[in-house]
């Protein structure tokens, strides 16, 4: 049987380890940052037409960051950064991140202008079916956050800077000073100045911007720290460049069609009763906390790892996206299982305030639920593709997105108005058609990665027994919980989600710990799948949806 690094090495495996840890702290302060942003927001804005116009108005400009942000960056510069640093030529490295830095900063000049001038006819082409002054606003939106969106762009290249040095908190933890000055202008606007609705929306946006510089700028201590040689410049001829757009082009391609997806999303998403992009907001804000805390921390800390261990350990790779997609698992099943069943609480206790009443709550939930119904396909493909990334191998991922994106699209199209028919009071039910498409075509795109890394890697384990008792772990915790539920006299939202939530967390945590299958449990990396460690590769799970949330 092959040896994984982390049998031959245990300093390797503990560096993953304490890596996704601090991806994880940082991206935990940065979550809960986030949700008290929203439940600021929803206070003042609920589902009214400004709500609407917020989420469309991060979404448009959305596009920088997407095509040349977090992924698209750790997918081109940190496998040949990470290399040169593990080959010790660290001169060469600040070389690269400096031309990779020069080009953003043109690039991404270029692209803040063009935004600014084309937002009028964008705004008009994808909502055509909002009336004249729900579009005034979100244009006026549109423009100022495309400048937020621009400094999100420069500080995903410092976080792909710091995770090849394994500074992973800093850079996970930055977004939190990003939500503080949003949270700020509201309460200053609100409370303070008594700002309308209106004005208050554009105060917001502002403090966004103000949010993305300093989350740029409290990275860079780190960054300049740790770079050698760095020269900033923006020449093709530096070491790696070349590759690095290579590599960079397929990605790019993907991420537009990704784009695209999301604009055909809000395209139909206007067309369904007000507020439908709102609740997708809310609910991908609670949908993304254990993507990004799981699937992502796993995914960022073993990216430069596999990076850097791709020549000497190919053949046991497969024993290494086994252990982190087993980690994944672990807490990605119980968030999924509790937010289809008990959803409905956790949304009342972050957002029932305000603006944001029990219809909001009814409808929120329904996004969610269906949205959840793909949380590990989503969570666990981030892993999967990381592992390609570090193959230097990202057409594949790309090719699949192209086919994710289309199958979601077609669902959520013939999903959304049979749904928009059913709802709560105002509130309607459409928006769940578009998560309920993103979740079935996030786990025909796992599916296809995990199918494509095995022919690359040769099989690797199934999660088999492991999985199956995980799953049971989760149905336990949820009878209890449930039964809780039944049993409670009415006692707030909060009071309520903490009773209902907090036992089905501690139950699952201590089955699954009698069960031996917690996430630190012997053999797992490969217990499950024989043996010898090894099985099939097929039947588990996948990647998010069209139009699913990006990185707010």
């Amino acid at each position: 049987m092959t040896r994984s690094p982390d049998a031959a090495d245990p300093a390797s495996g503990d560096r993953r380890a304490r890596g996704a840890l601090w991806v994880a702290a940082g991206i935990f302060l940065s979550r809960i940052s986030g949700l008290v942003r929203d439940r600021v927001f929803a206070h003042y804005f609920g589902t009214s037409l400004y709500a609407d116009a917020w989420r469309a108005a991060l979404r448009l400009p959305n596009v920088l960051q997407n095509l040349l942000g977090e992924g698209t960056l750790s997918a081109s510069f940190i496998p040949i950064y990470a290399e040169c640093l593990e080959e010790g030529r660290e001169e060469d490295a600040g070389r690269f991140a400096g031309a990779v830095l020069g080009i953003l900063f043109l690039v991404v000049g270029l692209l803040v202008l063009l935004g600014w001038v084309l937002a009028p006819w964008v705004v008009a082409l994808i909502f055509s079916a909002w009336e004249p002054e729900k579009q005034a606003i979100t244009v006026e939106l549109v423009r100022i956050l495309f400048f937020m969106t621009g400094l999100l762009v420069l500080s995903a290249w410092a976080l792909g800077v710091l995770n090849s040095h394994r500074k992973f908190f800093v850079s996970y933890v930055a977004p939190v000073f990003w939500n503080l000055a949003m949270i700020a202008a509201m309460v200053v606007g609100g409370l303070r100045l008594g700002l309308g609705e209106r004005d208050l929306v554009v105060m917001l946006a502002w403090g966004a911007v103000v949010g993305g510089a300093l989350q740029l700028a409290v990275q860079l201590p780190w960054v300049f720290s740790s770079l050698r040689g760095f020269r900033l410049s923006a020449s093709r001829r530096v070491e790696g460049v070349d590759e690095a757009i290579r590599n960079f082009t397929p990605v790019l391609a993907a991420r537009g069609v990704i784009n695209l997806s999301g604009y055909i999303d809000m395209f139909l998403a206007a067309w369904l009763a007000g507020g439908a992009l709102a609740l997708l907001g809310y609910a991908q804000t609670l949908y993304m906390l254990p993507i990004s805390l799981f699937g992502m921390s796993v995914a960022a800390a073993e990216l430069p790892e596999l990076s850097r261990d791709r020549t000497r350990a190919l053949e046991a790779m497969g024993g290494l996206v086994d252990r982190a997609l087993s980690r994944v698992s672990y807490w990605v099943l119980p968030t999924a299982v509790g937010y289809v069943l008990f959803g409905d609480h956790l949304v009342a206790a972050i957002y029932q305030t305000g603006a944001f009443g029990s219809e909001q709550v009814v409808g929120t939930y329904a996004v969610l639920a269906a949205y959840s119904l793909g949380l590990m396909a989503s969570s666990r493909s981030r892993v999967l593709s990381s592992a390609f990334y570090a193959l230097h191998d990202t057409r594949t991922p790309a090719r699949v997105a192209y086919l994710r994106v289309g199958v979601s699209a077609l669902l959520g199209a013939a999903l959304m108005f049979p749904l928009d028919l059913l709802g709560m009071g105002e509130v309607r039910f459409g928006a769940a058609g578009l998560a309920l498409g993103a979740s079935v075509a996030a786990w025909m795109e796992f599916a296809l990665l995990r199918k494509h890394l095995g022919a690359a890697l040769g099989a690797f384990p199934a999660a088999g027994r492991r999985g199956w008792l995980r799953f049971g772990s989760a149905v336990v915790a949820s009878a209890v919980a449930g039964g809780i539920e039944l049993a409670l006299p009415e006692m707030g939202p909060i009071r309520e989600g903490a009773a209902i939530l907090g036992p089905f967390a501690l139950v699952y945590l201590g089955v699954s710990r009698v069960l031996g299958v917690g996430p630190g449990a012997a053999g797992d990396a490969g217990a499950d799948g024989g043996e010898d460690g090894r099985g099939g590769v097929d039947g588990e799970d996948g990647a998010g949806g069209v139009g699913g949330p990006g990185r707010e």
